[in-house]
């Protein structure tokens, strides 16, 4: 199982940027996949989730900025960030929770439930 995250890069504040993580070695019908962000000094925050059943979550934060999206046909789901904030400048990371139940309430933020990680792709937003 490999997960590849990309879309990071540079945008000044207010403009937006579309991240997208490339499942395989397995399908997105089986897993729950989520995107957490950590600066360094913090712990790892979870931003966004879309379980197994299409139900997705988002941190307090980030609601109305940004959404979750997935693509069945090329094992992606991508998270489309608009308005973005200074605060919002991290390494954003996806991760996939296999099999994982339909209701993710509570925890799904939790980065131990998720067992495979990819790479980090670095948000910096900037005034």
């Amino acid at each position: 199982v490999q997960l590849q995250a990309s879309g990071g890069g540079s945008v000044q504040t207010g403009g937006s940027l579309r991240l997208s993580c490339v499942a395989s070695g397995i399908t997105l019908e089986t897993v729950s996949i989520a995107w957490f962000r950590q600066v360094p000094g913090k712990e790892r925050e979870g931003v966004s989730c879309i379980t197994r059943h299409g139900t997705t979550y988002y941190t307090a934060s980030v609601k109305g900025r940004f959404t979750i999206s997935r693509d069945y046909a090329n094992n992606t789901v991508s998270l489309q960030m608009n308005s973005l904030k200074a605060e919002d400048s991290a390494v954003y990371y996806c991760a996939a929770a296999p099999n994982s139940r339909p209701n993710l309430n509570g925890v799904w933020a939790l980065p131990r439930i998720y067992d495979y990680w990819g790479q980090g792709t670095q948000v910096t937003v900037s005034s």
